[in-house]
């Protein structure tokens, strides 16, 4: 649907708002409580049928409705004290102050394909899927547990991240060893391996410097890259990392433990009925929609076996880098959740003190893998396009 309003037209088949003809960027939960609010015309919606839509029912605050009714003034060219194109009334709810309208649905080909699927050569011989899309600098989001390329593209955990780095940057993307489109049955599960990989996709990809977004157990492998090929990364921005697996680690208050991990996987993995696998997503996600759930349970069968995932997932909980920090030489900026509870705060702490040139930001959230809806979500992904966009 398009609908046009004041000096904007947004489009929700493109997800694209423009201003007098030119791009907005926009957070996707912004997004759609704009389109929201075009949808009612000049209606009133209440609070409760906006928490209904955008936060899918969740329990959210009214500083948080505040803060994205304030995005998406700003993103209109409105603010608070004008209100020329969204009203706020005391009591009842909000609703466009200016005349809007439909123009119907934009046809199907415009929404863009997923990227072509291609192969680099580990240097043990597996073979590592990889993707390029967008358009500007080079940006290396490191494979990560767990992906799938293709799934990726149409998932409302991944996809909007995934879209937001590709307005930005030239985004290379490539599914973990046994995992996703690449290799299912790795043997060589170490971290030696992993950031071999990294190495293989950079070099088919013809990338001699890049920056670098890695994220959970992808930290510790961005770092032993980094530290063996200095001359090959600009910038890293590491979120919700380690520098000392979970098995070598003193547990953290909230933190869970292996033998729990890999008891969720076995019991239920892929199952979406499974309480086990509620549990087990909820470690990672607890504020996810029901929908966000059901598609991250099923990239986790698409992706691997619950054998290999146990496996996996022994491995990555035994990755430690601590040696290779001092040994990194590019600007780092480490981004932690406060509440994570696969990897707790003071991992992320650890890193920022002890790279040699880092930065911190701490999330007020409690989610490991980032959801578009969460507050944190635009802080985490402005400070990606803000610091690797630095030349």
């Amino acid at each position: 649907m398009i609908y046009r309003f004041a000096e904007c037209v947004l489009d929700t088949a493109r997800q694209e708002l423009r201003r007098d003809g030119a791009p907005v960027p926009v957070e996707p939960q912004v997004f759609h409580l704009l389109s929201v609010l075009a949808a009612a015309g000049g209606d009133v919606v209440s609070k409760e049928e906006l928490v209904g839509q955008v936060w899918k029912g969740l329990n959210v605050s009214d500083a948080t409705i505040s803060a994205r009714i304030n995005a998406a003034r700003r993103s209109v060219g409105d603010d608070g004290s004008a209100q020329r194109v969204i009203r706020t009334l005391p009591k009842r709810g909000f609703q466009m102050a200016v005349a809007v309208e439909e123009e119907g649905t934009a046809p199907a080909c415009d929404t863009p394909a997923a990227p072509a699927i291609r192969f680099a050569a580990a240097p043990d011989g597996e073979r590592i899927a990889f993707t390029r899309h967008g358009q500007g600098p080079s940006l290396m989001r490191v494979g990560h547990w767990l992906s799938h390329l293709e799934l990726d593209w149409e998932s409302p955990v991944w996809q909007p991240l995934v879209a937001r780095l590709g307005a930005h940057f030239t985004l290379y993307r490539y599914d973990l060893r046994g995992t996703g489109l690449s290799t299912r049955d790795a043997e060589n599960l170490t971290l030696d391996a992993f950031a071999g990989d990294l190495l293989a996709v950079a070099d088919a990809a013809g990338l001699e410097r890049f920056p670098i977004f890695a994220a959970s157990q992808a930290v510790p492998v961005a770092i032993r890259f980094a530290a063996r090929h200095p001359d090959r990364v600009s910038r890293m921005v590491l979120y919700g990392g380690y520098a000392v697996g979970r098995v070598f680690r003193a547990p953290s208050p909230g933190e869970v433990d292996e033998d729990t991990v890999l008891g969720l996987i076995r019991a239920g993995w892929g199952r979406q009925d499974s309480a086990f696998m509620k549990a087990f997503t909820a470690l990672f996600m607890p504020d996810a929609t029901p929908e966000q759930v059901r598609n991250f349970v099923r990239i986790q069968s698409a992706s691997i076996s619950a054998e290999n995932a146990a496996r996996l997932r022994q491995a990555v909980d035994r990755f430690v880098v601590e040696e290779d920090l001092a040994q990194v030489r590019a600007p780092v900026l480490v981004v932690h959740a406060r509440n994570d509870a696969i990897h707790p705060l003071s991992q992320g702490q650890l890193l920022a003190a002890r790279l040699p040139d880092a930065d911190f930001i701490m999330l007020d959230s409690r989610n490991h893998a980032p959801l578009p809806q969460d507050p944190g979500w635009g802080r985490l992904v402005d400070a990606v396009i803000s610091f690797c966009g630095q030349v």
